[in-house]
């Protein structure tokens, strides 16, 4: 006869059960795979932390597995690193804007389309011998976009050698000086077609904010063909140059705040004219003609805020600018 061990003894080990453990004594359950990927995907990648999490306390409900409370540490950490994680999202989202905006509202003198010290200035002004003494406005082949009187012809002063002038627009005004003494074909011009009133009501039709950052106004059909019937050569910084020179065709800084005719060629000078808000880079065959003052200048740097209509980097103004009237003092 088989006499069982006395209490305490050994105890046989069940077939089922892993090995080392004594019958009557189930083994430990062991902890659920998915509890602790959830932890850890908490600590890599919360999202996927929290999913795991989820997928782990379906599964405990089931398996009688432990790790319910490492999943739900997984489920928390992971909830917490991704709202931090959307916070600074949003922050930085915030803080992007913030800079922008800045960045836009900063004066535009303080950036530049042209590279300060590597492009050449405008030429010194050295006064041709005939300053001033014939100018001319032969008419041209295309008949005026709006009646006007072509300008007094000959000899026209150079002093005094700046004359103040003013442009009143439905988006501001532009005070100007015009360099009587640099380009006097050229004033005698702007300050005839001003007191003829040949600018009022004409929409300033063309916005650069590229390379090339100007405001170009002075034609009544508004598309960039309308002239006043006649044309004249160019003044300065073209007649500081031989014809024949190759610098003639180098582009120089036009600096911020200049007044420059806009043309089709040498000698096509009309009535159209452009406003420089930024240093911008142009052959030296446009004819400077005067400067922008302060307050004309956060005129041209709100329309140039606006950009264009179309969102290219020339087209017509977003906010239509119509010049209401220009003088000559």
């Amino acid at each position: 006869m088989t006499v069982p061990p006395p209490y305490g003894g050994h105890q046989p080990e069940h077939p089922g059960y892993p090995v080392g453990y004594p019958a009557g004594y189930p083994p430990p359950a062991r902890t659920n795979g998915m509890a602790i990927a959830a932890l850890v995907s908490s600590l890599v990648f919360a999202p996927l932390g929290i999913v795991f999490g989820h997928i782990s306390l379906s599964q405990l409900r089931h398996s009688g597995e432990q790790g319910r409370g490492v999943a739900i540490a997984g489920l928390i950490i992971g909830y917490v690193m991704t709202a931090l994680a959307l916070v600074t999202v949003v922050f930085v989202v915030l803080f992007a804007v913030v800079v922008v905006q800045t960045a836009e509202n900063m004066p535009r003198q303080d950036r530049y389309t042209a590279t300060p010290g590597t492009n050449p200035d405008l030429p010194a002004f050295a006064p041709p011998q005939n300053l001033g003494a014939n100018c001319q406005y032969p008419a041209t082949t295309e008949p005026a976009a709006k009646r006007v009187t072509p300008p007094r012809t000959g000899k026209v002063p150079t002093e005094p050698a700046t004359v103040p002038a003013g442009i009143v627009t439905n988006r501001g005004s532009l005070g100007l000086k015009l360099a009587n003494n640099k380009a006097p074909c050229t004033v005698n011009n702007f300050a005839s077609l001003a007191s003829q009133g040949f600018f009022d009501g004409t929409q300033c039709h063309r916005l650069t904010t590229g390379d090339l950052a100007t405001l170009q106004c002075g034609d009544p059909s508004a598309d960039g063909t309308g002239g006043p019937g006649y044309r004249f050569p160019n003044e300065y910084p073209t007649n500081q140059y031989r014809l024949s020179d190759p610098a003639v065709q180098r582009p120089v800084v036009y600096p911020r705040g200049t007044v420059a005719m806009a043309n089709a060629g040498p000698g096509t000078n009309g009535s159209q004219f452009f406003l420089v808000y930024e240093d911008s880079l142009l052959p030296p065959t446009y004819t400077v003609f005067g400067t922008v003052d302060t307050t004309g200048l956060a005129t041209l740097d709100a329309i140039a805020a606006g950009g264009t209509a179309d969102g290219s980097d020339d087209g017509k103004p977003a906010t239509p600018v119509t010049i209401k009237s220009a003088s000559v003092d």
